[in-house]
């Protein structure tokens, strides 16, 4: 299920008058818009508020045609019916927010302070619909009397990525006043705050906003922007009605969206159970007529000493056979050396199983990242970056004069480790590529899966960023890629593994996507 689209629905349905029976007895919203006129008079004379700040109010009405005009201060009249959102309920109505709004006013320009006379709201302070006032910075003001915040207030950013969010002062633990780059709509009395607010969520208001958001760098909406939206406002009663009904329906969004986010992780975890159970043997029954692993590594070894004499990868001094002792503890012999490696090894393996290091059943090709003289639009190879292809124009130069100790190259099917931040991002190449050194290739021997290599590399990516050195960016060396102990199963076992974790997640990722 989509929330955010069934959150939007609710807001639509609410703003649009559907969402609750209309009653015809409530007092239309025409009335409650007559009052705010005759007090905004009335605060002109009290010097409350100044004649240029109600000079440009308006009043929209239906005509006997059916349309919408807008009748403007200076007595003329225009059909304003291609710019209203959509047609109202019997009772309502549609005005500007400038309208209906006591004050439209910016911030102060304070810098935050460890210590002050008053708490500063800032932008950077609301955080997904929520502010942390305990964390809210000081500011020190001598007369903080026009920007004192009061319950029912509410804020708008008007400047950045995040211009147009608004925010609703509903509790107010200190006394507090907002920064510059926000600005301050108080509302007249008897029009909620809380359906505003609600409106100001709404696709409706989102589309308005977004128009007149000016600036490509950095955009922004100004107050004079703010009070010409088109505000649909129901009858003070229906407002009321309004609120518990959208309210509790949200919540249950929210709900949804928590349920939602628990699954997704558990979905996560169920990934990463299904990749460590497969790497122990334990995701498919073991066939005890299996060929051994110990005896594909016997074939592997007698490989490897034939792709040595052809030159095609060179001779590992420190080649290893991983055994277990009469002790039933693990060992590890290099050359005439031979010490035990219980530590190492992180678990037991089913009969026929075997530990071995990533070294001995692959050929593994550290990459080196060419100069950018060096690249041109003339090359099969195409360069890999950080854990995922980008296939681009840029490709490796191929003119000759490169030798392999400068280009280095990944065989199709060999899967790619990122060795530099970020570290054990892994992929499989389906092609010949360049590789940057940030990168390791791994190409397996024999017929062994670059596949189970895969998923053994995720489901031992942690232990590989524990290795990782560094300060400016975290790396592992060649060594550690070598290094790597792996658990190799008999061949056909191997299928079986890879053909069970596939139709897992494949079932798993359906899932995901009908959450999306």
């Amino acid at each position: 299920m989509d929330t955010k689209a069934l959150r939007q629905k609710i807001l639509d349905l609410a703003i649009r008058g559907k969402l609750v029976p209309q009653d015809p007895n409530d007092e239309p919203a025409s009335v409650l818009l007559d009052r705010i006129r005759a007090e905004k008079q009335q605060m002109v004379k009290d010097g409350k508020l100044k004649a240029k700040d109600i000079k440009n109010d308006t009043v929209i009405f239906k005509g006997e045609d059916n349309l919408h005009y807008e009748k403007f201060a200076d007595g003329s009249v225009k059909c304003i019916e291609d710019k209203i959102p959509f047609e109202l309920p019997e009772g309502w109505e549609w005005t500007r927010l400038g309208i209906i709004s006591s004050s439209i006013q910016y911030g102060l320009s304070n810098s935050a302070e460890a210590s002050g006379t008053h708490r500063i709201l800032r932008i950077t302070d609301i955080q997904d619909g929520k502010v942390m006032w305990e964390n809210v910075p000081f500011t020190s003001v001598d007369d903080p009397t026009a920007y004192l915040l009061q319950k029912g207030d509410i804020v708008f950013a008007r400047t950045g990525a995040t211009v147009g969010k608004s925010f609703l002062i509903d509790k107010l633990p200190y006394e507090s006043v907002y920064a510059s780059y926000l600005i301050r709509i108080r509302l007249f009395e008897n029009i909620s705050a809380e359906y505003l607010y609600h409106f100001f969520n709404s696709y409706c208001y989102w589309r308005q906003i977004t128009d007149k958001s000016v600036g490509v760098g950095q955009p922004n909406c100004n107050g004079t922007a703010l009070k010409e939206l088109f505000i649909p406002l129901p009858p003070t009663c229906e407002q009321l009605r309004i609120l518990p009904a959208a309210d509790s329906l949200l919540m249950h969004a929210s709900s949804i969206e928590l349920e939602k986010s628990s699954l997704k992780e558990i979905l996560v975890q169920t990934k990463s159970k299904i990749l460590d159970l497969a790497i122990r043997g334990k995701l498919v029954p073991q066939d005890p007529n299996d060929e051994p692993a110990s005896v594909l590594l016997e074939r592997i070894r007698a490989e490897k000493k034939e792709l040595i004499k052809q030159g095609k990868i060179k001779r590992d001094k420190n080649e290893s056979v991983i055994f277990k002792g009469e002790d039933n503890s693990y060992y590890e012999k290099i050359g005439d050396t031979v010490r035990c490696i219980d530590d190492e090894v992180p678990f037991e393996l089913p009969e026929n199983w075997i530990w071995c290091r990533l070294k001995n059943i692959s050929d593994i090709v550290m990459g080196a990242s060419p100069s950018g003289n060096n690249i041109n639009n003339d090359s099969q190879y195409i360069e890999f970056h950080q854990g995922k292809i980008f296939f681009s124009d840029l490709f490796i130069n191929k003119s000759g004069q490169y030798t392999k100790e400068v280009i280095k190259t990944a065989l199709p099917n060999s899967v790619l480790l990122c060795v530099r931040a970020p570290v054990g991002e892994v992929n499989i190449t389906d092609r010949l590529i360049c590789i940057g050194r940030g990168l390791a290739a791994i190409k397996p021997l024999d017929s062994i899966s670059e596949y189970f290599i895969l998923y053994w590399l995720c489901a031992f990516k942690t232990v590989i960023n524990e290795k990782a050195t560094g300060t400016t960016f975290k790396a592992v060396t060649s060594d550690v890629v070598r290094e790597i102990l792996i658990p190799l199963p008999p061949l056909s076992n191997q299928k079986r593994i890879i053909d069970q974790i596939q139709n897992a997640v494949k079932s798993i990722d359906q899932i995901e996507k009908s959450l999306s």
